[in-house]
Parts: C-alpha cells; structure tokens; sequence
C-alpha cells in the first residue's frame, strides 16, 4: 500500500537526514570512527527502506551511500578520518559533472530526476541545472576550506548546521526561476 505524497515526502526527508543526525549524535557522544560506523548503518537501513516505502529508487541517496560505504569504510578500516571528510567534496563534485555532462548533450537530468514534480519549460531546466551545477561546486569547496582548516567537531557541526540551511536557502531562492518558467 503506497502512502500519501505528503507522509512520503516526509518519510523521504526523515530517511535522507536520519542518518546524519545519527552521526552528528554519535560523533557527539563516542567519536568520529563510532559516528561514522553508525552513520553508515544508518544509511545501509535508510536507503532500502526508502525504496520499501515510495517504491522508486532515490539516486542521490544511493550515490552518496556508496561514496559513504567506500570512504567510511576506509576511514574505519584505516583509522584516518581524512576519507569520511573528503567523501562530501568528492560527492558534491560528481553532482555537478553529472550535471554539466547532461548540459553538454543538451538535456537537462534534473529534468528526468524532477520532471514527474515540477513542469518547466526548457529554458528553465537549463538554467536550473546550470545553477545546481554552481551550488554543488560551491558545496565542495566549503567542504574542503571548512575540514582543512577547522576542528573535525567543527566540521561535523558544520555538515548539519551549515549544509543543511544553505541547502534550504538555495532550494528557496530557486522558486522565482521555478515559477518564471513554470509550464502550466
């Protein structure tokens, strides 16, 4: 039995973070290697479970699951907290080259990501994905300036409280382009 959007759309949201806020709290109370193990735990449950509830395959979460099971892995394997560090960068920069490569075969995949969603004219998918493109470069850069400079606590902190609200930011200042190029 399929839930309604909206409880979806929340459970989606709940499963997307529950597992950084798992590492934000285990990091908090037991260290980086406890936190990143129960981080990847976490993400190991979520992302099934996601496909369980909404029946569709949640590509950004999968990715970064994989990333996370690799870098993690190493990170608990080599006791060095460089990798779980760099798996954000390493993300965010193949989100954009995902982006830009549909760019440079002229079709928009946030388009076939949100398509079902939102109706927008091509104009509009292209500038949205242009931008999205940008945000995630911006993402990987403040990543790398924030662990190579900061504390790892810090760093945490700014994963959940930093990431998190510039993300909403960013999503919300994208409705006027949204609602410009809206397809009725």
């Amino acid at each position: 039995m399929r839930l309604l959007p909206k409880m979806n759309q929340f459970l989606k949201l709940f499963f997307e973070l529950g597992p950084l806020v798992i590492f934000f709290v285990v990091n908090g109370n037991y260290g980086i290697f406890p936190g990143t193990a129960a981080f990847m735990i976490a993400a190991a449950i979520a992302i099934p479970t996601m496909w369980i509830i909404g029946r569709q395959i949640p590509i950004m979460p999968i990715v970064s699951g994989v990333f996370l099971l690799a870098f993690g892995g190493l990170t608990l394997y080599l006791q060095d907290e460089t990798f779980i560090k760099i798996k954000p960068t390493l993300v965010n920069i193949l989100f954009a080259i995902i982006l830009w490569s549909g760019l440079l075969f002229r079709t928009s995949l946030l388009r076939h990501l949100f398509g079902s969603v939102l109706k927008l004219s091509d104009i509009g998918w292209r500038s949205l994905t242009i931008r999205w493109s940008f945000f995630f470069v911006v993402l990987a850069l403040l990543n790398e300036a924030v662990w190579r400079t900061q504390t790892t606590e810090l760093w945490i902190q700014f994963k959940l409280f930093g990431v998190l609200p510039l993300t909403i930011l960013f999503s919300a200042a994208q409705l006027p382009l949204i609602n410009r190029h809206k397809i009725d």
